[in-house]
């Protein structure tokens, strides 16, 4: 912690701004990683490939609303009846 018996900070201030510190170190190392990985072509692959996933779900889930919908609806006419 680079904060650690800083004159102008309490203990509690270097901690807190050390775990500031270590996030931030994290993030940095995050970033790295994930403009590495986006930079390949397997990657660009893989997100066509998503989102192509995302767009069949789309129709899967607007037909399971359509046949949620169309039970619902002869449940009440049952009911009705």
């Amino acid at each position: 912690n680079p904060y650690l018996g800083h004159r102008h900070l309490s203990a509690q201030q270097a901690q807190l701004l050390g775990e500031y510190y270590r996030l931030s170190q994290t993030l940095k190392r995050i970033l790295a990683l994930s403009g590495a990985l986006s930079a390949t072509k397997p990657h660009a692959q893989v997100l066509d490939l998503l989102r192509l996933t995302e767009r069949k779900m789309g129709l899967v889930i607007t037909l399971f609303k359509a046949s949620v919908w169309s039970i619902m609806v002869e449940q009440e006419e049952r009911n009705r009846a």
